[in-house]
């Protein structure tokens, strides 16, 4: 049995294009944000909505992949391990937490994408709006009615 466990996953939407940056020991790293929606009612039954907003970072084939086909606007499922960085400017101390990417699945398919998107990695034929299928980066085709749970 595993001492510990760290892992995140999160659906929803590109808030920026992701920024491709070269680190100085030359390996590749992508960063984007990705929004989140929840909805509830309220003891009044008023519908209420909260937008939490996910600091995203990809490393390596898996950078260079989302920032070749990942846009603003896109909506993706990342799976990844929650990783928190600490640092200290002009005195104050600041931290962020971001989820390390392990895996980007493409959620939306290319008619569904935002203009100026670009395509998935997948080039499957469509579907019907009752066939979910999440488009991975690696192409392959995962039908949400064969998943046990």
């Amino acid at each position: 049995m595993a001492k510990s466990f760290n892992q995140a996953i999160i659906m929803g939407n590109l808030t920026r294009d992701p920024e491709l940056r070269t680190t100085p020991s030359g390996q590749q790293v992508a960063s984007f944000a990705v929004a989140t929606n929840r909805t509830w009612a309220d003891a009044n039954g008023e519908r209420k909505e909260a937008v939490e907003y996910h600091e995203i970072v990809a490393w390596g084939k898996l950078g260079e992949l989302a920032a070749q086909y990942l846009a603003k606007g896109r909506k993706v499922m990342v799976v990844g391990r929650l990783q928190t960085q600490s640092w200290e400017k002009d005195g104050v101390k600041r931290q962020r937490t971001e989820i390390v990417a392990s895996d980007i699945n493409f959620l939306d398919s290319r008619g569904d994408a935002p203009m100026g998107a670009a395509p998935t990695a997948s080039s499957a034929p469509s579907k019907s709006s009752d066939d979910v299928v999440i488009q991975d980066l690696d192409s392959q085709n995962i039908n949400l009615d064969d998943i046990p749970f």
